[in-house]
């Protein structure tokens, strides 16, 4: 599996905006995505402003096939503007669970 951390500030005026395009992107990978196995988007407790994505991938190909995807495309040209600073990433695979034991609902 390919997985992402990634770590993401939010200008406070567009960060109702940013959150509903960051869930269309989520939700378009994990529903129209064969390759994304899941998406998760949290905000943090003590910082609104802050967001981090816990994105796994069934491989690298599949997280590049994302992308290029509509959803995807929308969100980056619709918040292109509206970070606090630049988005950190953090790219790993997986120990636990296995590969296997991924699936697609």
């Amino acid at each position: 599996m390919h997985i992402l951390l990634v770590t993401i500030e939010i200008k406070p005026e567009y960060r109702e905006r940013f959150i509903a395009e960051m869930i269309l992107n989520a939700k378009g990978a994990v529903e129209d995505e064969p390759g994304c196995f899941q998406f998760d988007v949290i905000q943090d407790e003590k910082d609104p402003n802050k967001l981090y994505l816990y994105e796994v991938y069934r491989d690298r190909a599949a997280f590049e096939a994302h992308l290029q995807a509509p959803h995807f495309l929308r969100w980056r040209d619709a918040v292109k503007d509206w970070r606090a600073a630049p988005q950190q990433s953090v790219t790993g695979h997986n120990l636990f669970p296995a590969d296997g034991a991924w699936t697609k609902s």
